[in-house]
């Protein structure tokens, strides 16, 4: 998962980069676009890997995208430089400045602020798909597509997010290529004061994020930045401090996972444990082709054992000899945890 922290200058953006990394790169009027890769944390990998010993144990990952900003007191606008940095992300992580910055005048509005954001998403969206529709008066298109952008299109003059179409109003194979902002799933990340890291989102705000189709996470990244940088067994005390009971890293892949909706499911064997997310509802065809276009292609079977099912017997022949090894088609919809071995001919 590739996630692309955004956000005006002097909302912490890079440093909710490093609470999320635990790297200490500079902040300020940086120009190039940082990069770290962070394991998601899954204690079921941690079993399965003493149980098996592989040469190589695979987190999940996510690679957060720290997208340089825009610069000046007054600027609430998005550079084309901007824009299309942003368009490579695949999860959109907006972050809001709610804490003083003597460096930039005004109070904190992370509604107003929001608001600017989506505006500039919208406007970008809407010439794009208004050009593609130009094209099309010239152009002998399919006219399934053409509906569809005349969807995107009706739907971004209301000033709504393309993500709240569902799938079965918007065919998004029509999409691709096009890197629309609005259709990228956003979370909101409120950067607050230290003393106000465990409010809850604030109620005005809150209500804006659904219609937005958007996730939200509460965090004071200048002192969560420092305590990612601490050893681990010290951290506790100072989130029990904050009154946080798990770190924001914790917290944003739940909130992530929650919003994308992802689950995980296993290979194993001596060589490499391994956990795959997939969206809930993957069928088992699909989750073969996130290993490998060959297993997709070739796709005959999958052997499933339910990770609950495995801790039960301790092992794959025990699984076997209970009669629980599942042998499933290419429509069965893989479950979070599912440790599946894909049979296959290409």
């Amino acid at each position: 998962m590739k996630v692309g922290l955004v956000g005006f200058a002097g909302s912490g953006k890079t440093t909710v980069f490093n609470t999320m990394t635990g790297l200490a790169v500079p902040t300020g009027f940086g120009g190039e676009l940082r990069l770290g890769t962070v394991k998601v944390p899954d204690e079921r990998i941690d079993v399965l890997s003493r149980i098996f010993k592989p040469k190589k144990t695979t987190y999940a990952e996510i690679v957060f995208c720290d997208v340089p900003g825009e610069h000046g007191a007054d600027h609430k606008g998005l550079s084309r430089k901007a824009l299309q940095q942003i368009r490579d992300q695949e999860v959109l992580c907006l972050v809001l400045r709610d804490f003083p910055n003597p460096a930039i005048e005004g109070d904190p509005d992370p509604a107003a602020d929001l608001e600017a954001f989506h505006t500039e998403c919208v406007l970008a969206d809407l010439e794009i798909v208004e050009r593609r529709l130009d094209r099309a008066k010239k152009d002998k298109p399919d006219a399934l597509e053409v509906a569809a952008f005349e969807l995107m299109k009706g739907t971004l003059e209301q000033e709504r997010p393309i993500r709240s179409l569902p799938p079965e109003a918007l065919k998004r194979e029509y999409l691709r290529g096009y890197g629309l902002l609005t259709d990228r799933p956003l979370l909101v990340a409120l950067n607050r004061a230290e003393g106000e890291a465990a409010e809850p989102m604030p109620a005005a705000l809150a209500p804006r994020l659904t219609s937005l189709h958007a996730a939200g996470l509460v965090l004071s990244a200048s002192v969560e930045a420092e305590i990612a940088r601490m050893e681990a067994a010290d951290r506790p005390a100072f989130l029990e401090d904050l009154g946080l009971g798990e770190p924001a890293l914790t917290r944003f892949i739940q909130t992530a996972y929650g919003l994308l909706d992802l689950i995980s499911f296993f290979t194993v064997g001596e060589d490499e444990v391994r956990a795959w997310p997939i969206r809930r509802g993957t069928k088992a065809r699909q989750a073969a082709g996130r290993i490998h276009s060959d297993l997709e292609r070739g796709f005959i079977r999958a052997e499933v054992m339910p990770y609950a099912v495995f801790r039960e017997y301790g092992t794959e022949a025990g699984v076997r000899d209970a009669g629980r090894l599942q042998v499933e088609g290419k429509d069965y919809v893989v479950a979070d945890g599912d440790i599946l071995s894909i049979r296959f001919n290409v």
